[in-house]
């Protein structure tokens, strides 16, 4: 695990809104000792959501994606810490709940759902530069 400081995107995503997991996610980043230093609740429109994927512009789930992430409120936090760009990637499980380990956040609070994108509570940045250019769009 990288030693520098570093931030990260952290997403709370509409199925974890809607379940009420708000707190528990959060909960788990600080109890891992990482610091919030954003926080906010957004009604995330399509322009904002095709610049955070638009690396999955043409692809089959990119529209199911963004119906997804427009179905509710999201939570962005911009998280801080040693290695906190790997750190919550590993806090966060296996992209796929099913599969994801138990003590992880998708492992212990995800399920399928048999939607047509996996709903799977969180996202979190998976480098540093993917960091600084998420947290550049949904925090300016």
């Amino acid at each position: 695990m990288s030693s520098q400081q570093e931030q990260t995107l952290v997403l709370v995503k509409p199925d974890g809104v809607r379940r009420n997991l708000i707190g528990e996610v959060l909960a788990r980043i600080e109890r891992k000792g990482y610091v919030v230093t954003g926080l906010k609740l957004v009604e995330a429109e399509r322009e904002l959501l095709e610049k955070h994927y638009e690396e999955h512009v043409g692809k089959p789930f990119f529209e199911p994606l963004l119906e997804f992430m427009m179905s509710g409120p999201i939570v962005a936090a911009r998280v801080e810490g040693h290695g906190v760009v790997e750190g919550f990637r590993s806090l966060a499980g296996a992209t796929n709940p099913t599969t994801a380990a138990p003590g992880t956040i998708r492992g212990d609070l995800g399920r399928d759902w048999g939607a047509k994108v996996i709903e799977n509570i969180v996202h979190g940045s998976d480098s540093v530069d993917s960091a600084e250019r998420e947290l550049a769009i949904w925090f300016g």
